[in-house]
């Protein structure tokens, strides 16, 4: 279709697709998998969260995330503590044995980062962060 130009969510939802792809790749060789390394990244970001909050900020079911937490669990990656005053919530805490798979993960990212901002200059590439931040915080204001 001639003329036609790429909105803003089309890119946005682009780059997110091509950037999960190549993350995916380059992790195939880990024993995780990409939906428990974003688990490990957001509690080692939000450490000590409340499970049902983990599952909003990473846009899944509480049963999926369960799931996921149990597997997680069950290489000793990460423990849930009792919530002191709900019985039925817990709260996420990454063990030492997480450490070396984060550090995995970040040498990937770093990796898909300097493959993505490649061919832009350190001012075009601080000016796309930026803007990404605005648009991020526009919208989370609303």
């Amino acid at each position: 279709m001639k003329g036609r130009q790429d909105s803003l969510g089309f890119m946005l939802a682009d780059v997110a697709r091509l950037m999960r792809r190549d993350f995916k790749l380059r992790l195939q060789d880990s024993c995780l998998t990409h939906a428990q390394a974003r688990v490990l990244v957001h509690t080692s970001r939000n450490e000590g969260i409340r499970q049902i909050e983990l599952a909003e900020m990473l846009e899944v079911q509480p049963i999926t995330l369960a799931r996921l937490l149990d597997q997680l669990a069950g290489v000793g990656l990460i423990e849930r503590r009792p919530d002191p005053k709900d019985r039925r919530a817990y709260h996420i805490y990454l063990t030492e044995a997480a450490a070396p798979h984060l550090a995995s993960i970040e040498r990937v990212a770093r990796t898909i980062h300097k493959s993505a901002m490649q061919h832009l200059s350190e001012k075009q590439a601080a000016s796309v962060l930026a803007a990404l931040r605005r648009m991020r915080d526009n919208l989370a204001s609303q």
